[in-house]
């Protein structure tokens, strides 16, 4: 089974390098695709520096200025679909999530789910060193989630997730509006919709202690209102479509 993480990035020096070795010397055989959005602190030169000790294992998909999360994901999907993998996986670069849980998102998908959330919600509030308003808008804007859209997912804005092939080839890729943090509600509201089952894994989140968070106000807003825009939209099978 091919498995590909997919680290977007802008200004990750400190981390980076260091990341990128903790995911391979994971047992799973991970391979990871970077895709970084111009960085001018040299991210995208670390990477290339690393890739010669990996076999080619490590990939990098450079971009032209910063272009949002959700586009960044949405490249990597494409090409991780056109390279045949079949578990592909979302994970910061700070270390916010711990690579070691990438390995029990892959244990959930054998055990049937067709996307998995390394969720902090489902089993109370695993937060560390995030300021008491961070938290607390992270929090509710998933109760908000839940409340307007009906999915029964805790933590809807997770960016820590396995998406299975099917999944991401059943989704519309082209029909994803929102760029930035919302995409991630939107992806998984999306999948719900088109009837696959997702799970949700605890994990701790740590905030990060290297590096800048790249969270505003105007990524907020457009997760706000474009949540409430959700219900009454048709969401379709990419593969419906293409039989039209």
């Amino acid at each position: 089974m091919k498995k590909l993480v997919i680290i977007p990035t802008y200004n990750e020096r400190e981390n980076i390098s260091r990341m990128l070795s903790k995911v391979m010397s994971l047992s799973g055989d991970y391979d990871v695709l970077i895709v970084d959005d111009g960085s001018p602190d040299g991210t995208a030169a670390i990477v290339r520096e690393r890739q010669a000790e990996f076999d080619g294992r490590i990939h990098l998909l450079e971009r032209a200025g910063k272009q949002g999360l959700g586009t960044a994901y949405i490249a990597g999907f494409r090409w991780a679909l056109e390279r045949d993998y079949d578990l592909v996986f979302e994970m910061d670069c700070d270390f916010s999530h711990n690579p070691d849980d990438l390995e029990r998102l892959t244990a959930a998908v054998g055990k049937g789910a067709d996307v998995v959330v390394g969720s902090r919600y489902s089993r109370g509030v695993n937060v560390v060193n995030w300021p008491m308003s961070r938290l607390l808008m992270s929090y509710y804007a998933s109760k908000y989630v839940r409340i307007v859209t009906r999915m029964p997912v805790c933590d809807a804005t997770a960016g820590f997730v396995c998406w299975t092939r099917r999944v991401l080839e059943t989704i519309d890729l082209d029909a994803v509006r929102m760029v930035g943090y919302g995409f991630q509600i939107e992806m998984k509201y999306s999948a719900w919709k088109l009837g696959f089952r997702i799970d949700e894994v605890s994990i701790i989140f740590v905030d990060r202690t290297e590096g800048t968070s790249k969270m505003s106000s105007g990524i907020f807003g457009e997760a706000f209102w474009g949540v409430l825009k959700l219900p009454f939209r048709k969401i379709q099978s990419q593969k419906k479509l293409l039989q039209r």
